[in-house]
Parts: C-alpha cells; sequence; structure tokens
C-alpha cells in the first residue's frame, strides 16, 4: 500500500459509524458471549485449532455476529468474503466460491465465507453452499436473527454448528459504552448513560450509534441529547418472537393476569402481528379455557374477531384490548375441553360400542320391530328436569367426561348436573325395588 492509498485508508477509518470503528480485533477484545469466547467456550476451541469450519451464529442484532465471524477469520489467517443474504443471489455466491478455489490454488491461503443474514438465502441458494462445505473449500460462518430450525435448510443445519449469542447484558453494554466515549473523547451524564443502556435492548450497535448521534456538537451527553438522537424503539419481532409473544399472551390471558396480557397485545399490534390472528387465538381460549365458567366469553371474543376485520387496524386494538381484559378476569375452567379429551380418547382405543335401541332413529315398520325407539322416554313429557334415562351405551357405565368446577357459571352447571344424577340413581333404585 503506497501513501496515498495509506491516506484514503485512515479518511475511511475515521469517517466509518462507531460501532465499525470499536470492532474487535481479537477474541480478548471482544464485549460479552463469555459462554462462547471464554475459557472452553467453543470458540475458544476454535482459535486453538485455527481452522473455523463451519458454523451457524444465531442471535438478536448488535450482539456481534459480524465481529466473531472477522476475529475467527484472522485467526485462521483466513480471506475474509462477506455476503449479505439480502442482496445477493447465486451468482454472488458462486462468484466467491470460484475466487475461494483460485485463492487456495494460486497463493495456498483458505477463505472464510461470511453470510450475514443467511434466513434469507432460499432453499437453492443454500443449497448451492453444499458441495463447497463438503470438499472443504471454504469455512463458513452464517449469521442470522431467526431461528435457524425455522429458516435454514436442514442440510446446512447438519453440516454446521449453531452458536446461540445472547443479548448483552447491562454490564457488557456498559464496557462498550466506555469505548464508545473515549473513542469520541466525550462524557456523559448519569441520566444519559442509564437512558442509553435501557434503550439498547442487549443491542450494543444500536447505543453506539444512539451514543454518536447524541454526542455530536456536545462534551458531555446529557438525556436530552439522547432523546433527541433516537426516534421511536423499534420492536425486535421476528419468527421466533412472534411464536414466544403469542404463547405469553395466550399464558397470561389464562392465567389471570390482564396487565400482563395488555403488555404482550401491545409488542403484537406494536410489532405488526395479524390482529385477525390474535383475535382466532382469543376464540380457542374462550373455550378452552373459560367454558361455561362465563358462558358470554365465547360470544365476546367472537364479537371481537368480527369487530376487527370490520374496523381494521388501529380502531381494532379496542375491541381486542376489550375482550383480552375480560378474558383474563373471567372465571376460568377447561371441564369442556378435557371432557371432549377424553371422550375422543375412548372412542379411539376402544371397541365402539352400539347405540342402545331405546335412542335409535326408528323411521320403518321394520326400524320398530327391531326394537329401535322402544322404550326412549320423551325428556319434555316425563316430569324429572334432566337425565331421566342413562344416553350412554352400556359398556361405558357411569362414565363421566364432562366435570364442572366450582368456577363462575359453572358452579351452578356442577349443583345442577349433581341433583341430575343423583335423582336418577334414586328412580332406578325405585324401580328396582318394585321389581
Amino acid at each position: 500500500m503506497d501513501l496515498f492509498d495509506q491516506s484514503s485508508a485512515d479518511s475511511l477509518s475515521r469517517r466509518a459509524p462507531l460501532a465499525e470503528r470499536l470492532r474487535p480485533k481479537t477474541l480478548e477484545d471482544v464485549v460479552g458471549q463469555a459462554h462462547l469466547t471464554g475459557e472452553g467456550g467453543p470458540l475458544r476451541a476454535v482459535v486453538e485449532r485455527g481452522r473455523v469450519g463451519s458454523l451457524v451464529l444465531w442471535g438478536p442484532p448488535g450482539t456481534g455476529k459480524t465481529t466473531l465471524a472477522r476475529v475467527l477469520a484472522g485467526v485462521a489467517d483466513d480471506e475474509f468474503v462477506p455476503l449479505s443474504a439480502v442482496t445477493s443471489g447465486v451468482k454472488d455466491l458462486r462468484g466467491a466460491l470460484d475466487g475461494a478455489r483460485d485463492r487456495l490454488k494460486f497463493e495456498g491461503r483458505g477463505t472464510l465465507l461470511f453470510v450475514d443474514e443467511v434466513h434469507r438465502f432460499n432453499k437453492a441458494q443454500q443449497d448451492a453452499l453444499l458441495p463447497a462445505l463438503e470438499e472443504g473449500l471454504v469455512d463458513f460462518i452464517g449469521a442470522t436473527t431467526e431461528n435457524p430450525s425455522f429458516e435454514v435448510t436442514a442440510p446446512l443445519l447438519s453440516r454446521s454448528r449453531v452458536l446461540r449469542l445472547r443479548p448483552l447484558p447491562e454490564e457488557d453494554l456498559g464496557a462498550l459504552l466506555d469505548r464508545g466515549l473515549k473513542e469520541l473523547g466525550v462524557g456523559i451524564a448519569d441520566d444519559g448513560r442509564e437512558y442509553l443502556l435501557s434503550l439498547a435492548g442487549g443491542d450494543g450497535r444500536r447505543m453506539l450509534n444512539a451514543l454518536e448521534v447524541a454526542a455530536a456538537g456536545t462534551k458531555r451527553v446529557e438525556a436530552e441529547d439522547v432523546e433527541r438522537a433516537v426516534g421511536q424503539r423499534a420492536l425486535r419481532y421476528g419468527r421466533e418472537e412472534h411464536y414466544d409473544v403469542i404463547s405469553a399472551f395466550i399464558k397470561s390471558v389464562r392465567g389471570g393476569d390482564p396487565d400482563a396480557a395488555l403488555h404482550y397485545l401491545a409488542r403484537m399490534l406494536e410489532a405488526g402481528e395479524d390482529p385477525v390472528f390474535v383475535a382466532r387465538r382469543l376464540v380457542i381460549l374462550a373455550s378452552e379455557d373459560i367454558g361455561n365458567a362465563d358462558p358470554h366469553g365465547l360470544p365476546l371474543a367472537v364479537a371481537a374477531t368480527e369487530a376487527v376485520r370490520l374496523v381494521g387496524m388501529p380502531e381494532g386494538r379496542i375491541p381486542l384490548a376489550q375482550a383480552t381484559t375480560y378474558l383474563a378476569s373471567a372465571p376460568k375452567s377447561n371441564a369442556a375441553y378435557a371432557g371432549i379429551g377424553k371422550a375422543l380418547e375412548d372412542v379411539r382405543r376402544q371397541t365402539t360400542p352400539e347405540v342402545p335401541l331405546s335412542l335409535r332413529n326408528s323411521r320403518t315398520d321394520l326400524m320398530r320391530g327391531e326394537g329401535y325407539g322402544v322404550g326412549y322416554r320423551y325428556a319434555h313429557d316425563d316430569a324429572p328436569e334432566g337425565m331421566n334415562d342413562r344416553y350412554l351405551p352400556e359398556e361405558l357405565g357411569d362414565r363421566v367426561y364432562y366435570q364442572p368446577r366450582e368456577s363462575g357459571s359453572e358452579a351452578g352447571i356442577k349443583a345442577r348436573l349433581d341433583r341430575w344424577r343423583e335423582e336418577r340413581d334414586a328412580r332406578e333404585n325405585r324401580r328396582q325395588g318394585d321389581l
């Protein structure tokens, strides 16, 4: 490199974003991810071995995936060739692999191929990597913010070791912040520091970007500087969060915590989740977890679903919030859900018993001659309010599937069914006595 090239490189370095200027060159300088980089960690073993192999780094943005890839390339003395799955296609990938083959042939030097957002590659693009990995042409690191189980093909996963990166804790973010302040030559007020650490959300790059903007034109960063520097925080909400947040939402409603339920509802709506999907889950919950303890829950959930379809967003958040808080606050019972589960289990496991003759449809003389409908007691003609007969096949005896709980309206149902059973048993005992 001549003096002109060196001067140009220095100028570019000074203009690079703060996060890029602070990017570590060695594993010892990496902030966070001690479970990977510390003594006995898998990346420490890579350093000692001097060969990367194939890795998939899975973790939230700003946790060091690209940094670790660059450090490992330096350790292995490989040429670092980065690709972005967002902008690169099969042609770019094949070009990188051809370059790796020439580099190995003419320079005797290996290549570390880094594919950022590897989950954005389609199946054909991911499959194009496989021959190169099998022959050892390149070391490979794929970075993804999404769960590889959902987004990375099985053949590529089977050839790679998946390492999970964690959001940076406040202690590590603080160390990174101190490096940034030193690089910029500025101080920071306590409230400014606290604000930066809180908005980072485990993302070191987001914090450093905010710091760089906040520090422009000042020697001491205050909370007001940070507020001016950052806009509304964008929520992270990938495929895994889709499943995790809806799970937390449903469990909060089931558990009777309307405040937690509203929190998770807000997260879903702010991230752009389909509101009809949320409403449908509430309809299921209204039957599964509330049932007859509050019979109004199901029609309310169905009405909320139709309201969301009718008015759309953002107004749809209001009926969703109403249904969410009502269902979370309602008495709970899964007796109907448990009952159909038990009944289905019996039907699937046992020989299906015949329908009792008294309950069969007797539309023809032949059927009536076979005894169909004989002995059936029409409920409205009998004095008993309910259970004036036995309707289960004899083989099932006194099997009970629906067991109401002492919860809300279901307590009354339980008392009524218990009374009906007692009256039915008493009638049968009297009949037996008359015989």
